[in-house]
C-alpha cells in the first residue's frame, strides 16, 4: 500500500503541473491561473481568469486592421468577421480554464495538500515508533516489561492508523476517475463550441468569396494628366525646381551606423544577490514576459518551473526562459 500511495502522489503532482502547462503555456498566465480562487468562482464572482487568451489578442488585432481597411475592402470585412470569431473563441477558452481549474485541478491539489500529506504524517510517526520499539526490544531485560509493552502498543496503533488511511485513499480512487472525466467533459464542450464558431466563420468567408466573384470587376481609369512646363534646359527633373539637401557633417560622437551606447547599469549590477547574465537578446511575445539584450545582468526573484525564471531589470519585472541566460548567483534553495 505504501508503494501504491507513493506512486499515486507522484502521478497527481506531475499531472497537475502538466495540466496547468497544457491550459496556459505562458508562465505569466499559468501563475494567474493557479491563483484563481475556487470559492469566488462558485459564487460567480470570476467570469474570466484574469489574463488574455491568445485567441482574443489575435481577434483584437484583426478587428483593428479590418476597421482601418474600411467597409469597401473585401479583406477588411473578412478580418472583422474573423476577429469577432476569435474573440468568441477566447471567451470559450476562458470557460475551459475556469471549469478545469474548479473540477480537476483544485480537487487534485486538495488531495495533495490534505489526504496525501496526512498519510505521510502517519507514516513518519509510524517509523519513529518502530525505531523506538526496536531499540527497547534490544534492551529487553534491562528495562521494565511495561515500558516495552507500551512501545509495542504505540507501534501497532500507528501501524493501524497508517494502513487505514492508505487503504481509504486507494479504495476511493474512483473520485480521481470522476475528476479526470470532468477534465475530458470540459475539453469536449470547448472543442464543440470551437467547431461551431469556426464552421460559422468558414461559411461567412465562403459567402463573401462567392459574392465577390459574382460582382463585375471595376476597371481602373487613371485621371487625365495635367500639362506642365518642361522648364529650362539646364533643369533635368522635368521642370520642377529642386533644392540641394544640406549636408550633415559627420560627428565623431555619432554616426548613422553607430549602435546606441548601452548604459552600464544594465550589465554591471552587484553580484551579491541571485542574478543571471543574458546570453542572447530576448523579445517578449506575451504579457508578463521580461525583455532584455545580450549581456544584461538580471536580478532573479523566483523560478517558475524547470524552463522559466522570474526576474527584474531596470525596475521592470517579468518572466523569461532559462535557456537564454547564464546563472551567475543561483536562487537560495
Amino acid at each position: 500500500m505504501e508503494k501504491k500511495v507513493d506512486v499515486t502522489s507522484k502521478a497527481v503532482t506531475e499531472v497537475l503541473a502538466r495540466t496547468i502547462e497544457y491550459l496556459q503555456p505562458n508562465p505569466a498566465s499559468r501563475a494567474k491561473l493557479t491563483m484563481l480562487n475556487t470559492v469566488s468562482k462558485i459564487r460567480g464572482q470570476v467570469k474570466n481568469p484574469g489574463y488574455p487568451q491568445s485567441e482574443g489578442l489575435l481577434g483584437e488585432c484583426m478587428i483593428r486592421h479590418g476597421k482601418e481597411l474600411g467597409g469597401e475592402s473585401n479583406f477588411g470585412d473578412a478580418l472583422l468577421d474573423a476577429g469577432e470569431s476569435m474573440k468568441r473563441l477566447a471567451e470559450v477558452k476562458d470557460s475551459l480554464d475556469i471549469e478545469v481549474k474548479q473540477n480537476f485541478i483544485d480537487p487534485l491539489q486538495n488531495l495533495c495538500e490534505k489526504d496525501l500529506k496526512e498519510i505521510q504524517h502517519h507514516l513518519k510517526k509510524l517509523e519513529g515508533r518502530r525505531l523506538d520499539f526496536d531499540y527497547k526490544k534490544k534492551r529487553q531485560g534491562k528495562i521494565p516489561d511495561e515500558e516495552l509493552r507500551q512501545a509495542l502498543e504505540k507501534f501497532e496503533e500507528s501501524k493501524e492508523v497508517a494502513e487505514t488511511s492508505m487503504h481509504n485513499l486507494l479504495e476511493t480512487d474512483i473520485e480521481q476517475v470522476s475528476q479526470l472525466s470532468a477534465l475530458v467533459d470540459a475539453q469536449l464542450d470547448y472543442h464543440r463550441q470551437a467547431v461551431q464558431i469556426l464552421d460559422e466563420l468558414a461559411e461567412k468567408l465562403k459567402r463573401r468569396m462567392r459574392e465577390a466573384s459574382s460582382r463585375p470587376r471595376r476597371e481602373y481609369k487613371p485621371k487625365p494628366r495635367e500639362p506642365f512646363d518642361l522648364g529650362e534646359p539646364e533643369q533635368s527633373n522635368g521642370g520642377f525646381p529642386c533644392t540641394t539637401a544640406p549636408k550633415i557633417a559627420a560627428s565623431s560622437s555619432f554616426r548613422s551606423s553607430d549602435k546606441p551606447i548601452r548604459t552600464p547599469s544594465r550589465s554591471m549590477l552587484p553580484l551579491d544577490q541571485p542574478s543571471c547574465k543574458a546570453l542572447y537578446d530576448f523579445e517578449p511575445e506575451n504579457d508578463g514576459e521580461l525583455g532584455f539584450r545580450e549581456g544584461d545582468v538580471i536580478t532573479l526573484t523566483n523560478q517558475i518551473d524547470e524552463n522559466w525564471y522570474e526576474g527584474m531589470l531596470d525596475g521592470q519585472s517579468g518572466f523569461f526562459p532559462l535557456s537564454y541566460v547564464e546563472v551567475l548567483v543561483p536562487l537560495p534553495q
